[in-house]
């Protein structure tokens, strides 16, 4: 466990060390409390306190953010060398993968934080249902631990950041949009598999307020998914070494 925090704490005061992090979180905060207030959701004008405009609006913003945050997190070290530094230390590359992870999930859970403002602003203007507010806050960071660990994979699998990147979003828009789309042109088995695929499924479950373990399950498989892959990707490359 302590390599792993060891190495959450390099990767969270790399972060903070570079402007990356402080420009990452400003347009997060900029662009969730722009669309929420201001364009396109009419919070003041929906008849009742709920920040669903919010939650709507920061699903799609981390699906951009996350990558922007996992790209270098291996690869940069690839590219630079460092990685090999790293994996000569007494460390195993599953505890180098999970550390990067906990580093990249706890900058969004702080990201996160900073956004319970708005809540209580809400909670201000009305009664507000506190078990959906929750419900949405767990589902963001179960939602982003998937986008983590899809970006981690991406971001082991080569040592280009702008590849990663893409690579990473190009990923995400299977279990975003493709596998909506698809289910809603299939019906029978086909039709209830890319639904069940589908990360908008099991998202909006959970935002609504229901806790139901089959949604929270799939989205830390998914999760696991990218890192165990990550760990794979590292393994393959020490054995070509």
């Amino acid at each position: 466990m302590e390599p792993i925090l060891v190495i959450a704490k390099r990767e969270l005061q790399a972060f903070f060390d570079s402007l990356a992090a402080y420009i990452l979180l400003s347009v997060f905060l900029g662009l969730s409390g722009f669309f929420t207030w201001l364009f396109g959701s009419d919070i003041f004008f929906v008849g009742q306190a709920t920040l669903a405009p919010f939650f709507s609006v920061a699903y799609w913003t981390l699906f951009f953010f996350i990558p922007a945050i996992t790209m270098k997190t291996i690869a940069e070290e690839k590219k630079s060398g460092t990685i090999e530094l790293l994996l000569t230390k007494p460390v195993s590359d599953w505890q180098v993968v999970l550390g990067k992870f906990t580093a990249a999930l706890t900058l969004i859970i702080i990201a996160l934080a900073l956004t319970l403002p708005y809540y209580i602003t809400v909670w201000a203007l009305g009664p507000i249902d506190q078990g959906a507010v929750w419900s949405g806050y767990l589902g963001m960071v179960l939602v982003s631990a998937v986008y983590i660990g899809i970006g981690l994979y991406a971001s082991s699998v080569t040592n280009n950041q702008i590849v990663a990147f893409l690579l990473s979003l190009f990923i995400g828009v299977f279990f975003l949009i493709i596998f909506d789309v698809l289910a809603s042109n299939f019906t029978g088995f086909l039709g209830e598999l890319f639904n069940f695929l589908s990360i908008s499924t099991h998202y909006d479950s959970i935002s609504r307020g229901v806790i139901d373990s089959k949604d929270v399950i799939y989205l830390l498989s998914l999760a696991f998914l990218g890192l165990f892959l990550a760990e794979v990707s590292l393994s393959k490359r020490n054995i070509v070494e």
